[in-house]
Formats: C-alpha cells, sequence, structure tokens
C-alpha cells in the first residue's frame, strides 16, 4: 500500500533499463524500501518492498548510467539535474557566520523586494528536506507591503471576533484538559497578545506582520510530516539572509486559524488549502536598523551518551 499524500495517493513507477544498467548494486544499497533487487542477474522490482516506491528519487540520483527512471509521484527523469561541484558549496565559517549575524527584524524600509528575491527565496525553500516526497508544503505568498498589512490586520479583526478564547471562565475550564504548561503559556502570552493586537489595530498599527513588503506562510495538509512546513520557513529565512534581506518568523498566527469556522472562513479569504499541525509565517524585508552585535545563544540541555 502507498503511502498517502495530499498529491499522491499511488507508489511510483520504476522503470529499469537493462541494456544501461551494469549491475554496480547501487540503486538496491541505497534504496530503504527494498524496492530493487537483483534477481537472476538483473536489477529488478523487489516482490516484498515495505511500502512500495515512495518516490525519493535516490536511485535516478545515484545510477550512472542512467538506468533507472520513476515516474509518478510528481517525480520523473526531468527532475533531475548535475549536483554543483561540492567547492562551491558554503564552507562551515561561512554558514555559521549567516547564522551569527542572523536577528529577528520587524524595522523595514519603505524598499521593496524583487520578484527575482522572492523566487530566489521559494526556490532554495524547495530543495528542502522533508519527510516524505512529495512535499505536501503549502506556502502563501503575500507579496506586496499593502497585501502583508491586510493579512494583519484582518487577522487582529478576527481576534476581536475571539476574546472569549482567552477569557478567565474558559482558561479555568480548559486548564485541566490542556495542563499546566499551556495554561501558562496562555495566561503568559496568548492573553497579553491578544490585548495587545487589538490595542494597536484599533489605532491603525499593524503589529502582526508589521508591514514588511513580503511575507511566505509555510503550512502543511492532515497528510504533511509537522517538521516539514518549519523546515522549509526556516530554509526560506536563511535564503533570505544570504540575499540581504532581514527576516522574521511569526509563530502566533498559524496555531490560531486551525479550528472554528471563524477560522475556516480567514482562511478561505487568502486561499489557505488545509488545517495543519504546524506552520510559520516568515517577513521579509530590507532592515532599517543595523545590529552591532550578536547574543550567544544555547539549548535547554545537550546530553552525550
Amino acid at each position: 500500500m502507498a503511502i498517502p499524500t495530499s498529491r499522491a495517493k499511488e507508489t511510483a513507477t520504476i522503470c529499469i533499463d537493462e541494456e544501461k544498467c551494469i549491475l554496480c548494486g547501487k540503486c538496491i544499497e541505497i534504496c530503504k524500501d527494498f524496492s530493487i533487487e537483483i534477481r537472476d542477474n538483473k536489477v529488478v522490482k523487489s516482490a516484498s518492498p515495505i511500502f512500495g516506491c515512495i518516490g525519493c528519487g535516490h536511485c535516478m540520483a545515484v545510477c550512472p548510467e542512467g538506468a533507472i527512471e520513476i515516474k509518478g509521484r510528481e517525480i520523473s527523469a526531468e527532475d533531475l539535474f548535475i549536483l554543483p561541484d561540492a567547492t562551491a558549496a558554503a564552507n562551515y565559517n561561512q554558514l555559521l557566520t549567516l547564522l551569527e549575524r542572523r536577528r529577528s527584524v520587524r524595522e523595514f524600509t519603505d524598499r521593496e523586494v524583487d520578484k527575482e528575491l522572492a523566487e530566489k527565496i521559494l526556490k532554495a525553500a524547495r530543495n528542502s528536506p522533508m519527510g516524505l516526497p512529495p512535499s505536501d508544503v503549502n506556502v502563501l505568498v503575500l507579496e506586496s507591503r499593502t497585501s502583508v498589512r491586510n493579512f494583519g490586520m484582518d487577522f487582529c479583526d478576527y481576534l476581536n471576533d475571539m476574546k472569549w478564547f482567552v477569557s478567565g471562565w474558559f482558561l479555568a475550564l480548559m486548564r485541566p484538559f490542556w495542563g499546566r504548561a499551556n495554561d501558562e503559556m496562555f495566561r503568559g502570552f496568548i492573553r497579553p497578545l491578544f490585548k495587545f493586537f487589538a490595542k494597536e489595530s484599533a489605532r491603525g498599527v499593524n503589529m502582526v506582520t508589521y508591514d514588511a513588503p513580503l511575507a511566505m506562510y509555510f503550512y502543511g495538509s492532515p497528510y504533511t510530516d509537522p517538521a516539514d512546513p518549519i523546515i522549509a520557513a526556516t530554509v526560506a529565512m536563511y535564503a533570505a539572509e544570504s540575499l540581504g534581506l532581514g527576516t522574521c518568523m511569526i509563530g502566533s498566527v498559524h496555531p490560531l486559524i486551525q479550528n472554528g469556522k471563524r477560522a475556516r472562513k480567514f482562511r478561505e479569504k487568502y486561499k489557505i488549502k488545509y488545517i495543519s499541525r504546524e506552520g510559520l509565517v516568515v517577513l521579509f524585508g530590507y532592515p532599517a536598523i543595523k545590529y552591532e552585535k550578536g547574543i550567544r545563544r544555547t539549548f535547554a540541555s545537550e546530553t552525550f551518551v
């Protein structure tokens, strides 16, 4: 049985060209579904794979003779490309510098972000690692300052109709069900955030998406690995940083537009296709403020076994 996604319900088809195959065995070594085997001195499809071909394309990518082609699950031989030379890749120090220089930017200049840069960001994010192919990540691109502002202000209007969600009686009612940590988060973060957004939006100030010139909302589907939208958003953020843009991840929008009739209307207005377990909004623009220093960060724990 195939692993289902919103884009594919069937297994991919494995096509083997016996004339080209040199029996090197690389495809068999690389396939962790065990969809390929050598039988009677030929590479053939296995009779007992784990799931059936999921369309990862590893066998096509590793074959030195181009003897294997995968079709289906949104992949084909046309998707193959020659890997860039390793010497063109960023080294560790360059990557670390990018990470250390990144700050969350919420103050943007009036300069617009060219569509070419937005496409470069998306191209990088499309190459994000994923739980299972084909990627079930969806992206809403708000490609103008007006679109970004409207999204933020509409979200504030939506929250104004949801004030009961952070009322004292509702939080008291829900605490036994969602536990102490969630109760503390709602009382210490979500409720003040509701009030702050409402107060500022009443003054015409957008403190949700900060009137950034570009924003992207990464979300999944009911089938998506929960990590996939987060990984794609992170790759997009670092891609933008490499292009000289400032970025900021906004986590407050996604969890509040998943459930209920009002949430559904909000999603429909912005053509958001699915509810999903995880999602992130990323803002992009040219920083209006220059940072002189970074701040060292730490993990909660690092345990070596």
